[in-house]
């Protein structure tokens, strides 16, 4: 397993992160155990959680992801755990936060509440990379970057990071921290798949220029990469089967990952890693690992069984021609890409 620096920070971290977010709902605290043990045991070390899991958001369980990552972080040596967690952002039209009553921005007092509660449920005196978990336009970025720097001088956090941020939002955020001489948000944790590859456009390039890390998410696009969804299939358990039929947020959600376009490129990029030796899975995770301003990809299970394709893709270093023929997918189904 291969390490990254998280952004100009002294933390190295595995290229694969373990994510968590249906930890408690999709996994039980028991699969969650050997899922988190296996990926210990294969060289990851990165693990992501946050105050608002698990998913789908619901006052009446949030929090549960951090409280079973931090029962197993009791069976491990804490040094060699880098945790990553997240301070949700404001409730508006589009998400609501199922913390404090959905009254959350990222004021002083609602990143002083939230870390305080995470810290607790994770059972430890600090996290190694706090973030944002989206963004808050409303409030001006000096007082959510000092509230954020008063944590890593206090030791609580040490270093700070963005989520589902834009390319003002991430450029107006470091020019704050360098004015006021404070810390900077030396990674953003955006979606990145060969199914959503938008982060390329103006993200990418901030991000190379300012020496931040993209910590992608959902680089199987929900698991519609692995093919589940192939031919109108709605397989039982499945996040995207589960929030079709709860319509709403989750519905509108789901048809952004699984729809005419997605399922044809889907279809197009299996073709491409059989024929290059590997499950769609293994190539999916390859390729979203596969770029210069990439710290570690973010991955998910619910079972273990899905590791071990997961897990290949540590090794695995795609061919000039394996992404030309990517790109030509893309081209075709998803961006006209110049």
């Amino acid at each position: 397993m291969k390490t990254n620096r998280l952004g100009r920070s002294g933390i190295v971290v595995s290229d694969i992160c373990m994510g968590t977010m249906t930890f408690g709902t999709g996994a039980d605290e028991r699969t969650a155990f050997e899922i988190l043990d296996r990926s210990f045991e294969a060289g990851i070390d990165f693990f992501d959680t946050a105050e608002n899991y698990p998913v789908p958001p619901d006052p009446e369980y949030a929090g549960r992801t951090e409280e079973i990552v931090g029962r197993w972080m009791k069976t491990k040596p804490r040094d060699a755990l880098i945790i990553a967690t997240k301070v949700s952002g404001p409730s508006h039209g589009w998400i609501k936060a199922a913390v404090r009553s959905g009254k959350t921005s990222l004021d002083r007092h609602n990143i002083v509440q939230a870390v305080e509660a995470s810290l607790r449920r994770l059972q430890t005196d600090y996290v190694d990379l706090y973030q944002t978990h989206w963004p808050d336009h409303g409030t001006p970025y000096d007082e959510i970057l000092l509230a954020l720097d008063e944590l890593v001088r206090s030791g609580k956090v040490r270093v700070i990071g963005c989520s589902n941020e834009t390319t003002w939002g991430l450029t107006r955020s470091l020019a704050v921290s360098e004015q006021l001489g404070i810390a900077r948000y030396e990674t953003i944790q955006n979606n990145f798949s060969l199914n959503n590859r938008r982060f390329e456009d103006e993200l990418a390039e901030a991000c190379r220029q300012e020496q931040v890390s993209l910590i992608p998410y959902s680089p199987l696009a929900g698991g519609v990469l692995s093919g589940k969804y192939n031919d109108g299939a709605r397989p039982d358990g499945a996040r995207f089967s589960r929030y079709l039929e709860l319509g709403g947020r989750q519905a509108v959600m789901a048809a952004r990952f699984v729809n005419e376009k997605t399922l044809a490129s889907t279809a197009k990029f299996g073709a491409i890693a059989a024929e290059a030796g590997m499950s769609p899975v293994t190539l999916a995770t390859a390729w979203s690992k596969q770029h210069d301003f990439v710290a570690s990809t973010i991955v998910g299970a619910t079972r273990v069984e899905q590791l071990d394709d997961i897990f290949k893709a540590a090794d695995v270093t795609l061919t000039d021609e394996v992404l030309k023929r990517i790109d030509q997918v893309s081209k075709e189904h998803l961006y006209p890409m110049g």
